[in-house]
Formats: C-alpha cells, structure tokens, sequence
C-alpha cells in the first residue's frame, strides 16, 4: 500500500486503541437496544462516540482531523453514504462529515470500517475539546509561514481523551493556522493560534482565546503574542485548566470560556494562566524538537515535479476556455511550487444543499485526488473540499472530471459559495429549515457571469442561535427563528471570519424564506449599483454605513 500524504499515519497503539473502543461501545449499543440501558443512561455514552439522536434518525459525525485525508478513506466515507445512510454525506463547519440516516444497531460496524482507515467519531460531540482545525491550504500555500498540520497533530493528541477535559462546562473549539491571511475564523474559537517564525526561525504562536459565535457571539482576544513552541502545550492546558476550574456549570448558555472571559476580562484570565503556568511541572509538557521531528516524519511529503511549460500550457488553457479560465480564477490559490496550483472543489451546486456530496461523487473526488493531487484531500471549514497539488499542466483535465460529477462550480468565495446549517430538516434544536433557503439562493444567483461580476460575498445560513452555519460571520447572514410556528428569517450585514473579524449587524425585522430571498437580491442589487472603483461588498457597506442596505432590504415591507 503506498503511504498516503499530508496527515499523520496511525500506528499499532492507535490502532489497538481504536478497536478495544469499538467494542466498548458495541457492548453500550447492544445493552440500549435490549433496553438495560435507557435513552438518558446511555446518551452521554452515544455522545462520546459521535453518535446523535436527530430529529428522524441517529446521525453520526466522523473526525476528519484538520481536515485531511487520503484516497482510501474518502472511499470509505463514500461507501459508508452508500450502505449505511442514504447515499450520501454532510461536510460540516468544523472539517468533519455527518452521516443522517443512521440505524444504531449498525454503528459498531461502521466505526469499525471505519478503523479499517484509520479513522473514529471520538471527541466529535460531548462538552470536550473537539477536532482540531487548520487551514485547508497548510503545505502547500504560497503565503504560508509555517506549516501547522505537525502542530495539529501535536494537539490531537494532546486533546484526545485528555483525562482532565472529559467533562468540560461545554464543548470546546481549537483552531490553528500559519498563514498571515487567516482562513481558519481563528477569532472565533475557543482558542484560536496563529503560527510564525520567530526571530530565531523557530515558530511562535500567537493565541487568541474567548471567540465563539452562538447566542453571545464574541471575537476572540489576544492572550499571548509569542508563544515559544516549547511551552505551546503547557500553555494549552493551563488556559484549559482556568477554563476547567472557573467556567460556569449551571447554566448551558453561559458556560463557554467566552463568557469566562468576558465577565473577568483578558487581563484577569492571562494572569490566572500565568499563575498555572507557575505551579506546573513545565518540563512534562515540554515540547521538544525531537518531539515535533518525530511527529513530522510521520507525514509524507509529496515529489512536487513538473514540466518547464506547465504554467505556459495553463496559461494557454485559459485563453481558449472562457469556462475553464472563470473556474481558475474563483477556485484556485497560488502554490509555493511554481509547477502546481491548489484547487478549491466547490459543494455548491446552484440549487444544492451545502456540503452534501452523494457517494459517487466522493468516490470520484478520491479518484480524481489520486490522480491529480497524490491521493490527498482537505476539508474547509467553509464545507468545501481542497486538493492541495495539482499540477499545472493538469487543472484543465481535473476540471473536465470535476464536470462529470456536477462538482466544476465556478463559486468559491462567491455569493453561490452559501454556508449552511442542517437545520430544521434534520436538527432538534433548530428553528427554520437552512437546505430550502439555500437550494433558493443557489438557484437565484446560479448565473457564474453574475457571481463574477458581484465579487467576493459570502452569505451563511443558520437554522438556529446556536449558529452552526456562522451567520455572525457572513458578509450576509440568515438566522432562522420562529414566529408564532411559521418559520422566518433574520437579516444580517457586515460579518467576517478573516483578518479583520467582525459580527453582523441585524438589519431590522426577521422575514419570511422567499421575502428574504427577494431582500437579499435588493442588497446585491444596491450594492452592484453604488460601488465605487471596484470596491467588495464589505467595502461599499463601511463607506456607506447600514442605512442604504436596510432601506434596500426592507423597501417592499
């Protein structure tokens, strides 16, 4: 078997691990379905294993751990859509993939397929620290400065089934890039690290801590700036650690350490960090060179060759494909090897639900990843998919197979790029169905001319406050709620998960689906019609405030 690239290859002990957990879960599934152990007994049980229980059946969400990986198991997600769901799979949010339609009884053999891969649902729910995110360019950009899948590694198996962050006041999100362009919504994490070289070439991380959207979105604050990577850990856990001790547990709502942060103030939680840090055994979590070396080796790097031509024969390509030249400019990113180029794989078809992809189709994608990206796959946060190398030469033939299987959208980072929640069509907790609305505006602005022409707009759907579709963070954002058993949706403006992370500001009164869609084509309408020298959305709407969006949005109401 040729060994994959980009992520971490398990050995014996995780192997071994993986299937003695397998079993212990079987044994709770099979006492759950004699009815020894009841709904409420076996719940937090189900949870630590990724197992949901939905609106209409049991969902299970797998850990794509910072969103890599290989040809083998994207089969395998595929095959599992196929003979275990209903043919097909939800990427999420957080760089994993759900499965909706899940009979219980059949759980313990799909995690066992699923060590066949060297991949498991553990830490995917429960008030734990979740899987850890990174930037789905990591290795391959041009603009990155430091490498943080090693890192990510690091912090998987720092955080997994971490004895003392079992049971935390509430789940908890990590997030890591190393990039100065932040494509990992860093603010908004629990803990959000951005990697650099330090002045000795050495990375340093900066670490924000406190984000999270929700009920109370907040951005994250700055704890530290430079973070030496000897003490990235030990750092870690002491911020856990406060967390841990002092967040609250008697009321779910303010339980995240956003809300720990914001009642004491940043000052207040570094020096209760600093103070754990001086009452801890550093050296325990020391982390050494030789220890990051290790966990590198375990990666494999990929022969980045080719042609001398191949950026003269895309060149080319693009000259005589007006299509094929529209992709390339939405859906690819600058590579540090000359020869290749990263392609972002849209899920968005016009008229589709976000981050679905049937089973052939992820059959395909692994195909096509095999062929032209070394068998390697990466998951957005943003519910699309990356392959990481392809060579130049090579993009057009990539495109036209991306093209069999519906997935040649021309959108990423365009207004047919939507984000969105399962919402009420699966969720519990939600309040408005996410899919109807998005599958509306897909079709509404499924013209690629128009999507070029209106430029980089990002519009997010959540079908609750919970805020899993990051309505906060969109340059528009849904949030669906209930009035009175009729679904409607709330309007908001401004919001953005990069650089300069900001929260949406509410435009006025929430509006029924096909309302909203309308005042959504008379934002875009506004907005193409009083930008000024090829300003973004986000640029027309600081210039020229709120106040001409909201009349625009609201004109017919």
């Amino acid at each position: 078997m040729s060994i994959p690239v980009g992520h971490y290859q398990y050995d014996r002990v995780d192997r071994d691990f993986l299937q003695a957990r397998i079993a212990e879960f079987e044994g709770q599934v099979n006492r759950r379905l004699d009815g020894t152990l009841s709904e409420d007994e076996f719940k937090p049980l189900r949870l630590m294993n990724g197992l949901y229980l939905q609106l209409h059946a049991y969902m299970l969400r797998v850990a794509i751990p910072y969103g890599i990986l290989d040809s083998r198991q994207l089969r395998k997600l595929g095959e599992i859509a196929r003979r275990y769901d209903r043919d097909y799979g939800h990427f999420t949010t957080r760089q994993n993939i759900q499965f909706n339609w899940i009979r219980l009884e059949d759980t313990p053999d799909i995690l066992r397929e699923l060590a066949e891969v060297d991949m498991h649902a553990i830490q995917t729910s429960g008030n734990c620290i979740r899987n850890v995110t990174a930037d789905e360019y990591a290795g391959a950009a041009a603009d990155e400065l430091v490498d943080p899948r090693v890192h990510a590694e690091v912090l998987r198996q720092w955080s997994t089934l971490h004895p003392e962050f079992t049971f935390l006041p509430r789940k908890f999100k990590i997030a890591i890039s190393g990039s100065p362009n932040d494509r990992v919504a860093a603010r908004f994490h629990d803990i959000g690290i951005l990697a650099r070289p330090g002045e000795d070439g050495a990375p340093v991380f900066r670490i924000f801590v406190g984000g999270g959207l929700g009920r109370t979105p907040v951005i994250g604050e700055e704890l530290f700036d430079s973070v030496r990577e000897e003490h990235l850990l030990a750092t870690l856990e002491a911020i856990l650690r406060v967390y841990n001790a002092h967040g609250r547990r008697d009321n779910i709502y303010k339980a995240r350490i956003k809300i720990l942060v914001q009642a004491i103030g940043v000052e207040a939680y570094r020096e209760a960090v600093e103070a754990e840090l001086g009452q801890m055994e550093l050296d325990r979590y020391r982390l050494t060179p030789e220890a990051v070396a290790a966990i590198r080796a375990r990666f494999a790097v990929p022969l980045l060759e080719a042609p001398d031509d191949a950026d003269a024969v895309l060149t080319q390509q693009r000259r005589d494909d007006p299509l094929f030249d529209r992709w390339v400019r939405s859906n690819t990113h600058v590579h540090r090897d000359p020869g290749h180029i990263i392609a972002t794989i849209s899920l968005k078809p016009a008229g589709g639900i976000p981050g679905d992809a049937t089973s052939a189709q992820i059959g395909r994608l692994a195909d096509l990843a095999d062929a032209y990206s070394f068998g390697e796959i990466r998951i957005t946060h943003l519910q699309n998919v990356v392959l990481g190398h392809v060579r130049k030469d090579r993009l057009r033939d990539l495109w036209l197979g991306l093209s069999e299987v519906g997935l040649a959208e021309a959108n990423i980072g365009l207004i047919g790029d939507i984000v969105a929640c399962p919402g009420l069509d699966y969720c519990a907790l939600a309040n408005a169905r996410s899919i109807p609305i998005a599958q509306k505006l897909g079709a509404r602005f499924a013209d690629t001319a128009l999507q070029a022409e209106i430029g980089a707009l990002r519009i997010n759907i959540s079908g609750c406050i919970n805020a899993c579709g990051h309505h906060h963070a969109g340059h528009i954002g849904l949030l669906g709620v209930d009035k009175r058993g009729e679904e409607f949706f709330q309007l908001t403006v401004g919001g953005q998960a990069e650089n300069g992370a900001a929260i949406g500001t509410i435009l006025g009164a929430a509006l029924p689906e096909d309302e909203t869609v309308d005042a959504i084509a008379r934002l875009v309408d506004c907005y193409l019609g009083r930008r000024e020298n090829g300003e973004t959305f986000l640029d027309t709407l600081t210039r020229l405030g709120h106040e001409p969006f909201r009349e625009a949005a609201y004109e017919t109401v």
